[in-house]
């Protein structure tokens, strides 16, 4: 596999009530909210492999390390699914310059949840579990 020229984006964490774990994060931390936004749609869903998936997202700014607050939907909490939709799940993302380009680069034996995927946002991801079954996301923007 070539080097894939990673850095280091965010690392994520999925809550059960953003607004609250927000809060913390910001008033009692003291980390100021670099981003807000939302993701659905058929793209998001097959990503991160969650039927009908929609999300609040918060990146903070961690001084050098981008924190990824993320809270389902109840729907897609409510799936029966044991991934990135239910609160504690955690993950490491990493921005690359061609998501599409590293996918095809790995190795047969590394597990993904699905090909690269372009989400409504306009950035495509990736995931795929380490050998301990960790989650690491892989992002272009």
């Amino acid at each position: 596999m070539s080097d894939p020229n990673c850095s280091t984006h965010h690392v994520g964490i999925t809550v059960n009530d953003l607004e609250e774990t927000l809060s913390f994060y910001r008033d009692v931390l003291g980390l100021s909210v670099a981003d807000r936004f939302a993701v659905s749609g058929e793209a998001f869903s097959s990503a991160v492999g969650v039927e009908d998936a929609s999300a609040e997202f918060v990146h903070l700014d961690g001084e050098g390390v981008r924190i990824e607050l993320v809270e389902y939907d109840p729907q897609a909490r409510a799936s029966a699914s044991a991934g990135l939709n239910q609160p504690g799940a955690s993950h490491v993302g990493l921005e690359v310059d061609d998501v599409d380009a590293f996918y095809e680069g790995l190795p047969d034996d590394v597990a993904t949840i699905s090909e690269p995927q372009t989400t409504e946002t306009g950035s495509t991801i990736l995931f795929v579990r380490d050998p301990e079954g960790n989650l690491v996301e892989f992002l272009e923007f």
